[in-house]
């Protein structure tokens, strides 16, 4: 067994588990017959394969991520639109966990009690990355730097619609990328609108208790 096979086989455990050290240490009941373990693995175990506490948690939530920019590559036909879709379709099974697992992102190791919004963010312009990649954009110099930024700020407020919203997520996507032409237009009013998502992912995970 390897330790990305462990981890393929724990993102098929969050949705029962979350992003749990249990998930991991539970992946090895999971592996082919003859390879399968009779029990979990040690805590100790986990922490050598994975990581030291939340370490681990992190390991494993990257490993999700991974997973779901792979997943946008099954689109056929693909267009922005289309692909942004399926990886909010992704997310669908695993929505009552995001919010904890962003905000495990979003805290520093040193236990600072400060958020840092640059994970949640790069997620977004790694998603906006991998969709024009993905559905042949061909936006050269500046205008590469503000569609990117401009699309990053359509899906991060679309998955933060969708955890409240989950049924109205695509027609908000799509609306704002129907008005797009009245954002994101200059690097200040991105600017603006980072600050806005990562503002709303605070509230949510207040509002939860999380942080």
């Amino acid at each position: 067994m390897s330790r990305t096979q462990l981890l393929q086989l724990a993102t098929n455990l969050v949705n029962t588990h979350g992003f749990t050290r249990k998930a991991l240490a539970e992946s090895v009941l999971s592996l082919p017959p003859g390879q399968a373990h009779p029990e979990p693995l040690s805590d100790t175990a986990v922490s050598a394969l994975f990581g030291i506490g939340d370490d681990a948690r992190r390991t494993l939530i990257h490993a999700w991520l991974d997973q779901g920019v792979r997943h946008m590559g099954t689109v056929p036909s693909p267009t922005l639109k289309s692909v942004l879709h399926a990886r909010l379709r992704y997310n669908e099974p695993m929505l009552q966990h995001l919010p904890e697992a962003f905000a495990l992102l979003a805290s520093p190791n040193s236990g600072v009690s400060l958020l840092d919004p640059i994970p949640i963010l790069k997620h977004s312009s790694r998603i906006a990355d991998e969709s024009c990649y993905i559905s042949g954009d061909t936006s050269v110099q500046f205008s590469w730097y503000v569609r990117r930024a401009s699309i990053a700020g359509i899906y991060g407020a679309s998955e933060l619609h969708q955890l409240t919203s989950p049924s109205t997520a695509y027609s908000f996507l799509d609306n704002l990328f129907d008005t797009a032409n009245n954002f994101g237009t200059s690097l200040e009013e991105l600017g603006l609108f980072s600050s806005y998502v990562f503002k709303s992912w605070k509230g949510i995970f207040k509002s939860k208790g999380i942080v």
